[in-house]
């Protein structure tokens, strides 16, 4: 009889970039060149480390991400694949996805190079078509290098390709946000994320913004309702809150962190969820190169999550995709009623902004532009249920279900 083996996600955070945007919260380093082989050598070596944790699985994604993982040159990028094709068993046509910045993917033969040693997907980091919101934001490229990298990607036969794209931007107007749009869309990639410019505390965005002229919140909202609507007039299909993309070009990574599948992140800041555990590592590369090369300790998080107590998690990432959530399946997964939920969703779908097809609950776009809302609500009404049962418990009224 064949085995069944468990799907699985590999994150591999590489912490380099050429600069720092003034927007990015994420752990990354600028001018770390001189730290990236010795970064290299511990990763693969963690990397093999891990994989007999995961012999029940098969990985079926692999994600590159930073930072700028083109950045890191495609030597090491291949040696760190390499090393996860001996030490991993791999799902047949596994999606192995590559962050790119337009600067550092513009060489046709080092994509093909790399995409013979098996990256299929490119996640190019465009972010708008204006040289001068480009140039606002510390970005190191210009639109005409993103044409120049796309071009690059598809001589070099990369088939899987998507483009990052970023609106309510300082001085953004929602024509330019038009322009940027339409002119990322006729570079005819397969799959497009949009986000809207989020300002986090501790980057120099968050120190700027007095300053900033930042669209506001309606400007935003009709930015993001414009794309939803155009996007699908161009064929692509929203599957999550910021993502739209061709029949069968969804991300098939991303789409892990959304259904509560399992993943194992390696890196400092990577997270992961596997058995049932979810831990992260510390965001600090010396502190992470030192704990992997002396076997010390480099988590910062670690918690065990059952599944049948992971209904918070279910409602309030469910309902940021199109798939939307299921009572059957909230039910049978969790053992708690799902009336309280349907109750709030009920309410939105009289204003528009929740609907019921096929047995599960979504969000519209106007649902989406409030979903905080909706799921801080749904999560209340789902509080008070667990807590009424609680209570019932104490005082043994086994009458309640």
């Amino acid at each position: 009889m064949k085995r069944e083996y468990k799907p699985l996600g590999l994150y591999v955070h590489i912490p380099f970039c050429k600069s720092k945007c003034i927007y990015c919260d994420f752990y990354s380093l600028p001018g770390g060149e001189g730290k990236m082989d010795r970064y290299v050598s511990v990763l693969c070596r963690q990397l093999a480390e891990i994989a007999p944790r995961t012999a029940a699985h098969a990985v079926d994604t692999v994600y590159f991400g930073g930072g700028t993982p083109s950045w890191l040159g495609e030597k090491r990028l291949r040696q760190i694949l390499k090393t996860v094709e001996k030490h991993y068993r791999l799902a047949k046509k596994p999606e192995i996805t590559l962050e790119c910045n337009p600067d550092s993917a513009g060489d046709w033969k080092v994509l093909r190079a790399l995409r013979r040693a098996g990256f299929n997907r490119i996640s190019l980091g465009v972010q708008s078509a204006s040289d001068e919101h480009l140039k606002a934001l510390g970005r190191p490229h210009t639109f005409a290098q993103a044409e120049e990298a796309v071009a690059a990607a598809r001589k070099a036969k990369i088939k899987n390709l998507s483009l990052d794209l970023i609106y309510g931007l300082p001085g953004q107007t929602l024509e330019s946000w038009r322009e940027t749009l339409e002119r990322a869309a006729s570079l005819a990639p397969e799959h497009l994320s949009c986000y809207g410019l989020k300002v986090e505390e501790g980057t120099p965005l968050w120190d700027m913004q007095g300053s900033l002229e930042l669209p506001d919140d309606d400007l935003q909202a009709d930015m993001y309702l414009w794309t939803v609507e155009r996007l699908g007039e161009l064929g692509y299909q929203q599957y999550e809150i910021s993502n739209f993309a061709k029949p069968g070009y969804e991300s098939r990574h991303n789409l892990k962190y959304w259904m509560l599948e399992e993943y194992a992140g390696f890196g400092p800041g990577a997270h992961s969820d596997l058995g049932d555990v979810r831990y992260a590592y510390v965001r600090d590369l010396a502190a992470y190169c030192d704990g992997v090369e002396n076997q010390g300790d480099i988590l910062s998080e670690n918690d065990r999550i059952p599944q049948r107590e992971r209904d918070v998690e279910y409602i309030m990432l469910g309902l940021r995709t199109a798939k939307g959530i299921s009572r059957q399946e909230f039910e049978y997964r969790f053992r708690l009623p799902f009336s309280p939920v349907q109750e709030v969703l009920e309410r939105f779908e009289q204003s528009g902004h929740a609907v019921l097809r096929g047995g599960r609950w979504r969000l519209t776009p106007e649902g989406f532009l409030l979903s905080n809302q909706i799921i801080g609500q749904a999560l209340e009404a789902l509080a008070g249920e667990k807590l009424r049962r609680e209570e019932a418990a104490a005082r043994h009224d086994y009458r309640v279900r």
